[in-house]
């Protein structure tokens, strides 16, 4: 009855509903705990949560807290040589990208980090303009925790991003509303220009074929949620996916938790990591002389049971 209400009447998206049912869940806890530490957090959220609902703002993380147990690590990188292992990963989708180009010449490993670099250069690789990188792991996974710890990078423009992608999960005879594939955004950093929630990073699904929609493909954004000081400091983001949910964290706080689509995605997906370029009218605003932004990833670690 409540969920009718709030998303035919009052037309709001599943974020800001999930929003109302946690200001309620607050509310019960502001009128029954007897701590008054409890009380005050309460109210903190709530009002927090009424932003979410009112203007679609970043709230913080405050969900269970991420447990490994049965749980292994089956693959990790820290980085730790001087050049990407490419053993491992392999560079992605070189060439030309929005409005401009990904080259393998922006991905370097230095002081235990691989660094992602986003810059404008008149010899670049495939000509001049701007450039950027992506790298993504030769194997595929299906279910388990993805986890990466890096420094967003700062400036307009370009974004960081960790993610996963199906072979095809826009088309709908394929995706089957996510179940044959989705793109899961474990976190994209777009805040950088925000007055309010600057810290914040959004995390998003999609796929195709949606309870049997044909034409374009179905998005869930689950929202934006702070991190700590994120284009300064290292923090981390992550999924767990499995056989019936895929459920995000942020520093090892969980975030959201959906199986949006049809059902969660059965088939092993590229794991990416990549500094997004974006496209011409954008990057018209920027100082090609003076813009350069880095990407800094200190691991990425996946575990399976």
């Amino acid at each position: 009855m409540l969920q009718t209400f709030l998303s035919e009447i009052l037309k709001l998206a599943p974020r800001q509903i999930w929003g109302v049912e946690q200001q309620i869940y607050y509310l019960g806890e502001i009128f029954t705990s007897f701590s008054p530490k409890k009380i005050i957090a309460s109210i903190l959220a709530f009002f927090e949560l009424f932003g979410l609902t009112l203007f679609d703002l970043p709230t913080t993380p405050r969900g269970q807290a991420l447990d490994l147990s049965g749980y292994s690590i089956v693959f990790e990188d820290e980085f730790e040589g001087t050049q990407l292992n490419t053993d491992v990963w392999e560079y992605r989708g070189s060439g030309p990208r929005r409005g401009g180009f990904n080259a393998e010449s922006q991905v370097r490993v230095e002081n235990g980090n691989m660094i992602m670099t986003g810059d404008y250069q008149t010899d670049g690789t495939y000509g001049e303009g701007w450039y950027t990188g992506m790298v993504k792991l030769k194997e595929q996974y299906c279910r388990g925790y993805f986890e990466i710890r890096c420094i967003v990078n700062d400036g307009p423009g370009f974004w960081s991003a960790f993610w996963l992608q199906a072979d095809a999960p826009y088309t709908a005879s394929v995706s089957k509303g996510g179940v044959g594939g989705a793109e899961i955004d474990i976190f994209e950093s777009m805040s950088y220009d925000n007055s309010i929630g600057r810290d914040s990073v959004c995390q998003t699904i999609h796929c195709a074929g949606v309870d049997g929609v044909e034409e374009g493909f179905q998005s869930e954004r689950l929202g934006d949620f702070y991190g700590n000081n994120i284009y300064e400091e290292y923090n981390t983001y992550g999924l767990e996916w499995t056989e019936d949910e895929y459920i995000f964290y942020i520093n090892g706080v969980e975030t959201r938790r959906t199986s949006f689509g049809n059902g969660v995605s059965e088939v092993p997906e590229d794991v990416i990591v990549s500094l997004e370029i974006p496209d011409e009218d954008k990057l018209s605003q920027l100082d090609k002389d003076n813009y350069k932004t880095e990407f800094i990833v200190d691991y990425v670690r996946i575990y399976q049971k």
